[in-house]
C-alpha cells in the first residue's frame, strides 16, 4: 500500500480468493477496510461471491436514516475513493478529516495501533476530530473503518455521534450471509 503497487495487493488477495472457491467456500470476505481499495478488480477476477466491509456499512449508515457521515481509518481508507463511491451511490455525504487530521490518525493508526498501544491522549484526540467533523461538517455518525479503532474507542457513541464498528457491522453482514 505504502508504495502504491495495488496490483500486487489484487493478485495476492485473488490467489487467496481462488484457494478458497476451490475449497469449496460459498462466499468470501476481505475482514479489513484498506484492503478494500482493490475490491472491485477482486470481484472481477473471481464468481466467488464477495461481501463488502464497505456495502455493509452504507447499509447500516442507510438503516439509520442518516445523510451524512465521517469516516477514520488508514490514510489509504480515508484518501482512497471506495469508500465515497459507495456511498454516494446511496446518497449519502461521506466526510473525512483534514489533512493534518488525517495524518495524526494515521500515524497513530500505523505506529500505535497496531503495535497493540492504545493510549487515552490518542483517543481523546481522536475524539476531539470527531467532534470537530460533527461542528464543521455537520456528521450524524462516524465510521471506525479500521478494525483496530474500536479497540481504542470503546463506546458505542461519542457525545452522541454514534460510532460504527466496521468489524461488527461485517460480521452481521456475513452472519445473513451464511444463513441465506
Amino acid at each position: 500500500m505504502e508504495v502504491g503497487e495495488l496490483s500486487k495487493v489484487a493478485d495476492y488477495l485473488s490467489q487467496e480468493i481462488e484457494t478458497l472457491e476451490k475449497a469449496g467456500a460459498d462466499f468470501a470476505a476481505l475482514t479489513a477496510n484498506t484492503a478494500h481499495i482493490v475490491f472491485d478488480q477482486l470481484r472481477e477476477r473471481t464468481s466467488l461471491p464477495l461481501v463488502s466491509i464497505v456495502d455493509a456499512a452504507c447499509q447500516k449508515v442507510k438503516a439509520l436514516g442518516l445523510n451524512t457521515a465521517g469516516l477514520i481509518g488508514t490514510r489509504y481508507t480515508m484518501e482512497a475513493s471506495f469508500y465515497p463511491e459507495v456511498f454516494s451511490r446511496s446518497g449519502i455525504t461521506l466526510v473525512t478529516p483534514n489533512q493534518t487530521e488525517r495524518d495524526y490518525i494515521h500515524d497513530k493508526y500505523i505506529n500505535e495501533l497496531l503495535k497493540d498501544s492504545f493510549l487515552p491522549a490518542t483517543a481523546s484526540r481522536i475524539l476531539a476530530i470527531i467532534d470537530s467533523l460533527r461542528e464543521r461538517d455537520g456528521v450524524e455518525a462516524v465510521i471506525l473503518a479500521g478494525t483496530e479503532l474500536p479497540l481504542l474507542l470503546r463506546d458505542e457513541s461519542h457525545n452522541g455521534i454514534p460510532l460504527l464498528d466496521t468489524t461488527r457491522i461485517h460480521v452481521d453482514a456475513l452472519l445473513v450471509q451464511l444463513v441465506a
